[in-house]
């Protein structure tokens, strides 16, 4: 059969050309006339790029690429349905005759923040390329409803590059470490068979249990001999964790096992998206079977489990939520034509995690390690944070932990701010050799992203977020001292100024000074036949004070002064030009 069309050109086009191509005489004509016919392919569009690409998904791949995410999750919601048509020849005139209308998908609503997603990213990424590290993730996620707001997973590739490869944040099953102590404490807390004034002795950092040897990191150095509970969890001792489990859950591990099944930590999440893990904690068989004696020590310092990170974070929220542990929520949300037709509530796992006394206990616990212990590098000036450090070395399945290179997972898991907790966070790391550290490494990730949320005025009242215990002064530029006394009148900021209002309106120009608590205001007025002093004042203040001299300005780079290429107080002539850098 002889075919009746022909292709006129054998690749796809945008739209844009499409239209281009309209214009032409041959096509402008109907496709009766002029014989013209097109085939339209929909594709997905993303207008923030690769942002969660891993989460959001890819529904229109290509025959050999993977479906993911979102889109594979709800294609059922968004695909919608195809119509039905026919073509019949009325009056010699080819007509098409539509049977059934197609009918258009539905919109979902997903939790993802654009800026908070993008603060993430870039704050990881840095990270990874200094530590030269494999893969990393961060999940930002708010406390009381467990919307995640971010979720940024990124695995070093071939060519050198960090991408999205893989949902690493709910997929990896891995052995998540020294985050996995707070829930043995709180065990044994719970259960009353330690309290936050007990003591265990780590000895030099090395202490034998049951013929394998347990090791602190400090082990080398002497170890920390003597600790509180407190400080067990303050500076991450393996020695004093597994200790304090061991000794009072050794005859019967099912308890401890028990425990952590009811505080959430092996609940299945049931997350909504293909590939997700579950966590998976061990349980003891009755005739001891798949147990060894190390089974308990080594499981109680986050070894023997596997988690993905998001169940870790979950747990952390849990804590964060005054014990109420919520499912992780992706879509808020599905609507038709910008209305809402259906709602995804907040799902609660778990009521209560722990009494009321063991989770006060953890939650003054988990600040001390970051305004104490290990996780000083999580905390922020502004605001309190709480969480723990977590350094685990990654099993190479057959291979053991020491075949070869050895590869570390490293994470800090917390929330922010400790008083009135809106959101939690966990950053894993993957990385091959020392140093590796949870609370070095991930820390500082962390405390830029909780720091860029709040300067995002994420709260609605600042004070929500304040340390009670410190004062805000933020840095002030030089310059024109008027504008600069009536925006810290209005923000309520403590300063000092060295000269009389008069009433006149008179700009005042001159420097400031942050002690910490206060900005002091001292005025210079430069006379006008002398270059003023323009170091540290924004480049609209320099700009302004030159023109108004008769100088002409050349401006190179952003921020505040640095330079100027006429010296401060020499003399000038008219209609010469300063050239001025700036920097951040």
């Amino acid at each position: 059969m002889r075919r009746r069309n022909w292709l006129v050109y054998p690749y796809r086009i945008s739209y844009i050309q499409y239209k281009e191509c309209k214009d032409l005489p041959l096509f402008r004509e109907s496709s009766f006339k002029g014989g013209f016919y097109v085939e339209e392919f929909n594709q997905r569009k993303k207008p923030y790029g690769s942002l969660a690409t891993r989460t959001l998904g890819a529904l229109y791949a290509s025959k050999d690429s993977a479906r993911y995410g979102l889109e594979l999750s709800y294609d059922s919601i968004l695909r919608g349905k195809e119509g039905i048509s026919h073509r019949t020849k009325v009056r010699n005139k080819w007509l098409s005759l539509v049977d059934a209308p197609a009918v258009d998908g539905y919109d979902i609503e997903t939790t993802i923040d654009v800026s908070m997603q993008d603060v993430a990213e870039k704050a990881l990424l840095k990270q990874l390329k200094n530590l030269n590290a494999d893969v990393g993730v961060v999940v930002l996620m708010e406390v009381a409803t467990g919307d995640v707001k971010a979720i940024v997973n990124m695995t070093k590739c071939a060519d050198g590059e960090y991408r999205e490869v893989r949902n690493n944040a709910i997929s990896d099953m891995m052995e998540p470490g020294s985050t996995f102590k707070t829930a043995s404490i709180m065990v044994g807390l719970e259960d009353g068979k330690i309290t936050k004034n007990d003591f265990v002795d780590t000895g030099n950092g090395q202490w034998e249990m049951h013929g394998r040897v347990m090791k602190d990191h400090n082990w080398r150095r002497g170890g920390y001999g003597r600790l509180s509970v407190p400080e067990v969890l303050m500076y991450s001792s393996n020695v004093g964790v597994s200790r304090l489990i061991d000794d009072h859950y050794k005859d019967h591990p099912e308890k401890f096992v028990d425990g952590l099944y009811r505080e959430g930590v092996g609940i299945p999440l049931h997350i909504p998206l293909a590939g997700s893990g579950e966590p998976r904690v061990r349980r003891p068989k009755p005739d001891g079977s798949n147990w060894s004696k190390t089974a308990l020590p080594w499981m109680s310092i986050g070894y023997e489990t596997q988690n993905p990170p998001i169940v870790t974070l979950t747990f952390y929220n849990a804590i964060a939520n005054g014990g109420k542990m919520v499912r992780p929520r992706f879509v808020k949300a599905v609507c038709k034509n910008g209305e809402v037709v259906r709602e995804f509530p907040v799902e609660v796992i778990k009521e209560h995690i722990c009494s009321p006394k063991t989770l006060k206990d953890i939650q003054d616990i988990l600040e001390m390690v970051v305004s104490k212990g290990l996780g000083k590098k999580a905390g922020c000036k502004e605001f309190k944070v709480s969480g723990k450090t977590g350094t685990a070395q990654v099993s190479q399945g057959r291979n053991g932990y020491h075949n070869g290179p050895v590869k570390y997972l490293i994470s800090f898991c917390g929330y922010y701010p400790s008083e009135k907790p809106k959101y939690s966070c966990i950053v894993a790391i993957q990385k091959s050799g020392l140093p590796a550290s949870g609370g070095g490494h991930c820390g500082p990730v962390f405390s830029e992203i909780a720091q860029s949320v709040m300067a995002k005025g994420v709260f609605r009242d600042v004070s929500e977020a304040s340390d009670s215990s410190s004062v805000f002064v933020p840095d002030v530029l030089d310059g024109d001292l008027t504008a600069t006394q009536n925006v810290l009148k209005d923000l309520h900021i403590p300063f000092k100024q060295d000269w009389n209002e008069d009433g006149n309106g008179k700009t005042v120009w001159g420097k400031t000074t942050n002690s910490g608590n206060t900005v002091a205001l001292t005025s210079n007025n430069t006379p006008m036949e002398i270059v003023p002093d323009l170091i540290g004042s924004g480049a609209r203040d320099a700009v302004y004070q030159l023109e108004s001299r008769g100088l002409k300005v050349r401006l190179e780079g952003v921020g505040h002064v640095v330079s100027q290429s006429i010296p401060p107080y020499a003399k000038y002539k008219k209609g010469l030009t300063v050239y001025i850098k700036l920097k951040k």
